[in-house]
């Protein structure tokens, strides 16, 4: 349910409203956990400057939406309002929306990214619930080690754990519901998966056991569901269709499901947790230095949705995803080189008021504001952050080769909001402390590949060696289009 806008969140969607070209100019309206996406049909008529001026703003990105970062909390407040100042236009921009929305995706995705964005589309919803749940699964974790409460802990556990042993039937509900289907019925076969009666089905001279093919079998039983759902309807009257369909599509995707696909997703999902294992034990610091460095490029090609559904398996299968961690560090080298920048161009206002504006938000691992604020628009930082990032991931993985496994229970947060959410094979302290070791590590190496390396070319005045050469100011650089299509700028 959203948040009730308050007189301040009507006021920055009021602010925002006319800078993009006015309610007539709005043709979809949606928001995730930090950007309000909204859908142009004209980005002409947009005011780029003036928007970025704004105090709220911390960001704009151009891709199949125009996002305007707001940041976690303050984007579920305002786009209520926003919408609500939308909808007194008339109703004709909802169906109006849906075509522009659907022309941009077909111009601006391949049909890959399209997919990895539907498939995100499917958990993205599910983050705040597994936030939740893994924050009270580690204050559980917390009074049992400490011996405090033991009444309650019991309640505490089956509260967080409840969410996690039926995911895949949200799982199902969210597949079916993005691609098209009957959502309850997406549910309804994805919870063959975790039903208890499973166990006494034996496949092949394999018995099943309930659970089996997690998140992944879910997902894939849901995609049949839909599909059959789709058959049925244009083939049963319309006469029999509420009774036929609904039957149909429960009963063949709900055996293919348990003849076929949990076996298929079992296997899958263990060799993902496998694979994962034997990548960072084996792999250690050179795996770490190696995701830690290429996540951001991989988020600039929104080619990181791919890993959602890998960090949902491994959270399922082992209570945590050691991934998570490692690729955070990304945002840790983001940190690093935003404050080798502040202090390196110190005649530059502009970029150092988008650098105090958005450096509190990527300390908590909100990055946009730092990627297309401050590094991206600058070229050399953000390879600087991607070092940064690499060497924090190669510290992590090290530790992890040593058998101090750093996971995280839930997926969303990142940076100092990840502390919450830690768990490993060392205990709480020591899993703290190798993570908060790997941000450190991440902040010195991308501070020092900036200060010294990052800036050879840009406008501005610098001390000591390395000093920027003579260039285009770095305000002009900071406000240009970038290769990826997409610019921000942040003020204080």
């Amino acid at each position: 349910m959203p948040t009730p806008p308050t007189s301040e969140n009507r006021a920055v969607a009021a602010a925002i409203l006319p800078l993009v070209g006015g309610a007539a100019n709005v043709t979809s309206v949606a928001h995730c956990m930090t950007r309000l996406r909204l859908g142009l049909q004209d980005r002409s008529l947009v005011r780029g400057e003036e928007l970025r001026a704004l105090p709220a703003v911390l960001g704009v990105v151009e891709d199949d939406t125009y996002q305007i970062v707001l940041g976690p909390g303050t984007v579920a407040r305002v786009a209520p309002a926003f919408e609500a100042l939308v909808a007194a236009a008339g109703p004709s921009l909802v169906e109006r929306g849906a075509a522009v929305k659907a022309a941009q995706k077909a111009r601006n995705a391949t049909p890959f990214k399209a997919f990895l964005r539907r498939i995100a589309n499917v958990f993205v919803p599910l983050i705040p619930a597994l936030i939740g749940c893994g924050v009270i699964a580690g204050l559980n974790g917390l009074l049992v080690n400490m011996g405090l409460l033991p009444g309650l802990t019991a309640a505490v556990a089956a509260l967080a754990g409840g969410f996690m042993a039926l995911i895949p039937v949200f799982v199902g509900y969210q597949t079916a519901k993005e691609f098209g289907g009957t959502p309850v019925l997406g549910g309804a076969v994805a919870a063959i998966v975790v039903f208890p009666g499973v166990a006494q089905i034996a496949v092949f001279g394999h018995r099943l056991s309930p659970g089996q093919g997690g998140v992944l079998g879910a997902l894939g039983a849901a995609l049949l569901a839909v599909y059959t759902e789709k058959a049925c309807r244009n083939r049963v009257p319309a006469a029999l269709d509420v009774l036929v369909t609904p039957t149909v599509t429960v009963l063949v995707s709900g055996l293919v499901t348990v003849f076929g696909l949990m076996l298929v997703a079992g296997a899958v999902s263990t060799a993902i947790g496998d694979f994962a294992g034997l990548l960072l034990s084996g792999g250690g610091a050179i795996a770490g230095f190696v995701l830690g460095g290429l996540f951001l490029p991989l988020v600039m090609l929104g080619l990181h949705q791919a890993l959602i559904p890998i960090h949902a398996t491994l959270i399922e299968q082992q209570g945590f995803t050691v991934l998570l961690p490692i690729l955070a560090m990304a945002g840790a080298g983001q940190v690093g080189a935003a404050v080798a920048v502040y202090l390196r161009l110190p005649h530059d206002p502009a970029v150092r008021a988008t650098v105090r504006s958005a450096l509190p938000a990527g300390l908590l691992g909100v990055g946009e504001p730092l990627i297309y604020g401050v590094s991206l628009p600058l070229g050399r930082p953000f390879i600087t952050a991607c070092v940064g990032g690499a060497f924090g991931g190669g510290f992590i993985g090290l530790f992890h080769m040593f058998g101090d496994t750093v996971g995280s229970t839930a997926i969303g947060p990142s940076g100092w909001a990840l502390f919450p959410l830690l768990q490993g094979s060392g205990g709480l302290g020591m899993t703290a402390a190798v993570y908060a070791g790997g941000l450190l590590t991440g902040y010195a190496a991308g501070f020092c590949c900036t200060y010294w390396f990052g800036l050879r070319g840009v406008g501005g005045s610098g001390t000591g060696p390395g000093a920027p050469e003579a260039g285009p100011g770095v305000s002009e650089a900071a406000a240009s289009e970038t290769g990826t299509g997409s610019s921000a700028r942040a003020t204080g």
